[in-house]
């Protein structure tokens, strides 16, 4: 066995993994001191190869993960590629996008992992490759079908080409489920198994604002709904949409609020507001749909037998951050990292070098966190009860 890391021309033989077993990983009692660990590391190239490496290591040593499988569905902050291969401008394919994480540029749109990827990292799970870069056998420990620009409403993203709907996702893991897992399991109760054990993770809603009711003169849905009729227009299909993964074999389900988009370089930029401040008129209007998004995941719990739908409370956290930036590190929590198009207020442009700091910024663009922003909500979502509500993925673990 071999592993080529190709972007630093450095092989790992078997030799020396077993070298950095003994050396760093046997005296080491859990993997998050493992983790930490790799964090700390200043002499195995750099610590974010470690920290890969030593990922994918575990992976082949460790008896079993801590679940069956990840399963990721939304929009820009969780695609990893799939719409790389979508005739579509909303890609991050392309430097300076993925500049810390080992791969580069796989089409996530921050400077290295995603929220996905922490997440997959703490259950000793591979991260779940795109949906639309598979062209062999499925992998039984789950799958992306995250796709950029799209949202809860099928028009939503279309100005950039195609992307894929929260109900084309699920259609594709439909399919998954339906014409590719079945011939890894003896029966269709061990698949049944497989599936609620699993995780399945969201977030969606964001670009039914940015890309549809925040764009007046592209879209109607503004003159058509107020604020609270367009949040609860986006629930009830959200509503159909959850029902549709429990009936396909989903039971641990975690959704997370809509961030504070008055808070984005987009939106400070757009209307000019003081540094540390956000626009508080375009998160009044996101807030009735976190507040609809509440209830919604607590009657499907009461109405939807054997469910659990955990809220992931990344509003409030996001705003925290934005506004007290240092409590969290931060030296800046205002402009994003890259260069953008748009005066810091849209995606980064090719080829450009980023700010030499990347975490002590909040911001990578103008819509997207950097990594280190991943990595806080991912272990608060990870350990606590009070991020991710009511159930920690600790907690739903041992359910």
């Amino acid at each position: 066995m071999v592993m080529y890391f190709y972007d630093f021309h450095f092989f790992i033989s078997q030799q020396n993994l077993l070298s950095i077993f003994n050396t760093y990983i046997k005296p080491v009692s859990s993997y998050s001191s493992l983790i930490s660990l790799a964090k700390m590391s200043n002499n195995f190239i750099t610590s974010n190869i470690f920290l890969f490496s030593l990922h994918q290591f575990l992976l082949l040593v460790h008896t079993k993960p801590l679940v069956p499988a990840l399963y990721v569905f939304g929009d820009s902050l969780f695609d990893s590629g799939n719409n790389n291969v979508l005739p579509t401008m909303a890609r991050a394919n392309f430097p300076p996008y993925g500049h810390n994480f080992v791969q580069h540029f796989t089409g996530r749109f921050t400077n290295g992992r995603t929220l996905p990827d922490f997440i997959a990292e703490f259950l000793e799970l591979p991260y779940p490759p795109p949906y639309l870069g598979i062209h062999d056998s499925v992998p039984l420990t789950g799958l992306n079908y995250a796709s950029s620009a799209c949202g809860i409403l099928p028009q939503t993203g279309t100005i950039f080409g195609k992307c894929l709907s929260l109900g084309e996702q699920i259609d594709l893991f439909k399919w998954t489920i339906e014409s590719k897992l079945p011939t890894h399991f003896n029966s269709l109760e061990e698949l049944s198994k497989h599936l609620a054990d699993s995780i399945f993770i969201f977030t969606t809603g964001s670009n039914d604002y940015i890309q549809n009711y925040l764009e007046p003169t592209l879209f109607s849905t503004n003159h058509d709904y107020d604020p609270q009729s367009f949040a609860q227009l986006l629930i009830d299909d959200l509503s159909n949409h959850f029902q549709s993964v429990y009936k396909l074999g989903a039971r641990k389900i975690i959704m997370h609020e809509i961030a504070p988009l008055g808070c984005i370089p987009h939106y400070t930029r757009k209307y000019q507001v003081v540094v540390g401040k956000c626009h508080e008129q375009t998160n009044q209007i996101v807030s009735y749909f976190n507040t609809k998004l509440h209830e919604l995941l607590k009657s499907l719990t009461s109405s939807l037998q054997g469910s659990i739908l955990v809220l992931a409370r990344i509003n409030s956290l996001g705003y925290d951050v934005i506004t007290n930036p240092s409590k969290y590190g931060y030296s800046d929590a205002s402009n994003p990292c890259c260069t953008t198009w748009g005066n810091g207020s849209a995606a980064c442009i090719p080829l450009l070098e980023p700010c030499p700091n990347p975490n002590q910024h909040f911001f990578w663009d103008g819509y997207h966190n950097t990594e280190t922003g991943n990595s806080v909500a991912a272990s608060l979502c990870f350990n606590t009860s009070e991020f991710c509500t009511p159930f920690s993925i600790k907690d739903l673990i041992q359910i």
